[in-house]
């Protein structure tokens, strides 16, 4: 991966990673879902990193996603499952950073980029916010038990229900009442500004008894995921409706569902 793509620093013990493809709406590649998890599961827990802030470059996106132009050449059942299993790694390992995990969120925050808000701890957005998942009405895949097993914790079944099948997207204020997000604020420049002095409070506080929490919660939320899912995952990724949402998303038009 072009290391452009994808940006970390770290400064004052704060850890920085930044989607870095405005241009695309920091839409991620496969090599940015694992650059992530990388930096997340590999974090050392000696305090040499206390927090760590995930961002996306300019104030249009948060993330919007993964890639779209990756899934043009799936066909097969393997690729839908492996692509899956790619996304949930990704937020396995993200759940091993042994830090806290904030989530400064401005614009676009949908598909992947909306999975890797939801698995941060503490969520910070502008008032431009749109987070969801609208695969329903354009691309026509869909998550994975794993995935939709930590949205539920985050969202509630019922919103998590509503927004998977309107397509709708959560914006500021719906976000704040729901506690996705612990504030709002006006502007990219004061989101980045209150991330920061987030990250600088976690600092000064004890990181084993955070650590434990994290640890705690995760093993409460991971015993429901473990059900059989490839047989739904292949036969979506390898359906013509797939195709049908890929290509349409491509050639930017409305896509024909088939049901099939």
């Amino acid at each position: 991966m072009p290391n452009e793509e994808l940006l970390y620093q770290i400064k004052d013990e704060i850890g920085l990673i930044t989607l870095n493809r405005p241009q695309a709406r920091n839409a991620l590649t496969f090599e940015m879902y694992d650059r992530v998890g990388e930096i997340c599961e590999n974090t050392p827990s000696d305090g040499s990193v206390k927090a760590i802030i995930i961002t996306g470059a300019g104030d249009k996106a948060f993330a919007a996603g993964t890639d779209i132009a990756l899934f043009k050449d799936f066909r097969t059942p393997e690729q839908g499952i492996a692509y899956e299993h790619q996304f949930a790694n990704c937020f396995v390992r993200m759940e091993a950073c042994p830090v806290p995990l904030i989530a400064a969120i401005a614009g676009a925050c949908t598909g992947g980029g909306a999975g890797i808000a939801a698995v941060c701890d503490l969520r910070i957005a502008t008032r431009s916010v749109k987070y969801g998942f609208p695969i329903a009405r354009t691309l026509g895949n869909c998550l994975s038990a794993a995935a939709l097993s930590r949205l539920r914790a985050v969202l509630g079944e019922a919103r998590l229900v509503d927004i998977m099948l309107t397509s709708r997207l959560i914006e500021a204020e719906e976000a704040q009442q729901i506690g996705l997000v612990r504030e709002v604020v006006d502007d990219q420049e004061t989101l980045m500004d209150h991330a920061w002095a987030l990250a600088s409070q976690l600092k000064d506080h004890a990181p084993l008894t955070m650590r434990a929490a994290k640890e705690i919660l995760r093993r409460l939320r991971t015993r429901g995921p473990d059900v059989e899912d490839e047989d739904i995952i292949g036969s979506v990724y390898s359906s013509e409706d797939f195709r049908e949402g890929v290509d349409a998303f491509l050639a930017k038009r409305k896509p024909q569902w088939r049901g099939r």
